[in-house]
C-alpha cells in the first residue's frame, strides 16, 4: 500500500469517564493482549507520522498522562474539563500548544478502539486526499446498527449527514451504514465547523459529526471509506466488551501463527500476545499463555498449562506445565512439569529442570540436570552436573544473597543443602543428606552429616503403652510366627 505523506495532527479522544468499567483505573489503561487500549490507539496514530500527536484527557487524567509519558513521550495532552460532547473534545484538542495556526490534515480517532490499525488510517487519509475532500469519515455496514450513528446519503448516493441513533427517526434507524467516529478533516474546515456548532440535539452536546454537515453545506466534498472489518471500529465500554476484544485479538494472532506453520492444538485455550515471535513447527498445547517478548524456536513444544513471559525458548525444547519469566531455555532443553523459572534463569543445550524445581538467577550448563524438588538460586551449575532430588541452594543469610558454583560433571546427592558462598569442584561428589558449608575440591567426596546412632528398645522403654509399642510387639510376634512356620516347613521336608 502507498504510504501517505505525514499528516498535520492526530487527535485521540481519551477523556471519557468509562463508568461502565466500574474501575478505579482509567478505562484506557485496561489491557488487551497485555497492552493498554491507549497504546494501540497511539501506535495506529503514529503510523501516520503526525507532526502533532494530541491526546484529549479528562476523567482520571493523571493516570493517563503518566502512562502517555511511558508509551508516547512525544504526545501532548489537552484537557477537557467538562464532558460536552465530541465536538467540544476536538475543540480542546485543537487548542493544544503548537496547533494555533495549524494547516493540513487532522485525523480524529479514539483511545478505546484497540483493533483499529495504522494501515486503515493510512487508507482513509489516502482516500481523503484522492477525493480532494474537506472532510472524510470511516464507515461500515452493520445489519443491526444499534446505537451507532447512521450515514445519511442523498439521492445520488453522496454523503449528506450523520445522524446519531438517539436523534434518528424510524426511517433513519433502518439505515445499515454506520459512522465509526474516525475522521480526517482539513484543519481550516474543522476549525470553522467547530466554531459553528450548537447543542440542538437530544443530549444537548456538541457533536463533531455536525462539522461534516456544515462543511457539506459550505460546498466542501465529504469523502467516505467503507471497511468490512468492523472490529476495527468497536469500542470497549465494559468488562464484557473487554473480554470479547481480548478474545478477538487472540483469535487473529493464533490464526496468523497457524498460517505461518505453528501448530496450536486448541486456539480457544491458547493465548498469545502481539509481540511474541514463533518459529515454524512450534507446537502449543492447551492452556498455554505466551506473553511479552517471548521467543520460541523451531520445533519446540510448549504446554499444556504453561505461562511464559519474556522467555526465550530454543529449538526443539520442551516446556511442560511451567511458569517462566525473563529466562532463557536452551536448544533441546527439557523443563517441567511444574517448574518455576524466575528472572535470570539460563538453561543450556539439553539441560534439564524437572518436576517441582524453582530457579532464580541461575545458569544451568549444557546437559546439566536439576531433575526434582529443588531450589537453585544465585548459582552457576556447569555442564554435565547432576543435582539430586531435594537439594537446596541456601543463598540468603537474612541480609544478602550469596553465590554457589557447581563444577562440571559434579554430583550432588539427594536432600543436600549447599550453603552459599560455596564452590563444588569439577567431578566432585556430595553425599546424600549433606549440609555443605565449605568448598569441595575437584574429585573429592564431601560427607557433611552426623553418624547414625540407634538406641536399642527405645520405644519399649520410653513409650511402653503407646501405639508405637503396640506396633513393635506386633512386628515381634510376626517374626516369631514366621520363624515357627519356617521350622515347620523344614520338618515337612
Amino acid at each position: 500500500m502507498e504510504q501517505p505523506q505525514p499528516v498535520a495532527a492526530v487527535i485521540v479522544l481519551a477523556a471519557g469517564a468509562g463508568t461502565r468499567m466500574k474501575s478505579t483505573r482509567s478505562k484506557l489503561l485496561h489491557e488487551i493482549g497485555g497492552r493498554s487500549m491507549l497504546s494501540y490507539a497511539v501506535s495506529a496514530a503514529e503510523a501516520l507520522q503526525p507532526e502533532h500527536l494530541v491526546v484529549v484527557v479528562g476523567h482520571q487524567r493523571e493516570q493517563v498522562i503518566e502512562h502517555l509519558a511511558e508509551i508516547a513521550p512525544e504526545a501532548v495532552t489537552a484537557v477537557q474539563d467538562e464532558q460536552r460532547g465530541t465536538g467540544h473534545a476536538v475543540s480542546c484538542g485543537l487548542g493544544a500548544p503548537g496547533l494555533e495556526s495549524l494547516t493540513g490534515d487532522v485525523v480524529v480517532t479514539y483511545g478505546d478502539v484497540p483493533l483499529l490499525s495504522g494501515e486503515t488510517l493510512q487508507e482513509l487519509v489516502l482516500a481523503h486526499r484522492a477525493a480532494g475532500a474537506g472532510a472524510s469519515v470511516l464507515t461500515g455496514q452493520l445489519a443491526d446498527a444499534g446505537n451507532y450513528g447512521r450515514i445519511v446519503r442523498d439521492a445520488t448516493g453522496g454523503f449528506e449527514r450523520i445522524v446519531e441513533a438517539r436523534d434518528a427517526n424510524a426511517e433513519e434507524l433502518a439505515i445499515t451504514e454506520i459512522n465509526s467516529g474516525i475522521y480526517v478533516f482539513d484543519a481550516r474546515v474543522l476549525r470553522d465547523g467547530l466554531s459553528r456548532l450548537n447543542p440542538s440535539n437530544a443530549q444537548g452536546e456538541l457533536y463533531v459529526t455536525d462539522v461534516l454537515g456544515i462543511a457539506r453545506g459550505d460546498g466542501q466534498r465529504i469523502g467516505t471509506l467503507t471497511i468490512d472489518d468492523l472490529w476495527q471500529t468497536e469500542g470497549v465500554n465494559d468488562r464484557v466488551q473487554l473480554a470479547a476484544m481480548n478474545a478477538e485479538l487472540n483469535r487473529r494472532i493464533c490464526e496468523r501463527w497457524m498460517r505461518e506453520g505453528v501448530t496450536i492444538i486448541d486456539p480457544a485455550s491458547t493465548w498469545i500476545q502481539p509481540d511474541v515471535d514463533l518459529a515454524r513447527d512450534v507446537t502449543l498445547l492447551p492452556g498455554t499463555s505466551l506473553e511479552g517478548a517471548t521467543l520460541v524456536g523451531e520445533g519446540a513444544t510448549i504446554g499444556p498449562d504453561t505461562t511464559l513471559r519474556d522467555v526465550e525458548v530454543g529449538p526443539g525444547a520442551s516446556v511442560v506445565r511451567c511458569h517462566g519469566e525473563l529466562a532463557v531455555i536452551g536448544e533441546r532443553a527439557s523443563v517441567g512439569p511444574f517448574a518455576y523459572l524466575r528472572p535470570g534463569t539460563r538453561i543450556g543445550v539439553r539441560g534439564k529442570v524437572g518436576t517441582f524445581v524453582e530457579t532464580k538467577n541461575t545458569t544451568i550448563g549444557d546437559g546439566a540436570k536439576v531433575p526434582h524438588l529443588c531450589y537453585a538460586g544465585d548459582a552457576v551449575i556447569d555442564a554435565g552436573a547432576n543435582i539430586g532430588a531435594g537439594t537446596i541452594f541456601a543463598n540468603y543469610d537474612g541480609e544478602q544473597k550469596w553465590h554457589t558454583h557447581v563444577g562440571r560433571q559434579a554430583f550432588i546427592g539427594s536432600n543436600s543443602v549447599l550453603v552459599a558462598p560455596v564452590d563444588i569442584g569439577d567431578g566432585a561428589f556430595v553425599a546424600a543428606g549433606s549440609a555443605v558449608t565449605e568448598n569441595v575440591p575437584p574429585g573429592d567426596l564431601a560427607v557433611a552429616r552426623g553418624r547414625q546412632h540407634d538406641s536399642a528398645d527405645w520405644v519399649r522403654r520410653r513409650k511402653p503403652d503407646s501405639k508405637f509399642a503396640a506396633a513393635v510387639e506386633a512386628a515381634a510376634a510376626y517374626r516369631v510366627n514366621e520363624k515357627v512356620a519356617d521350622q515347620q516347613k523344614g520338618q515337612d521336608r
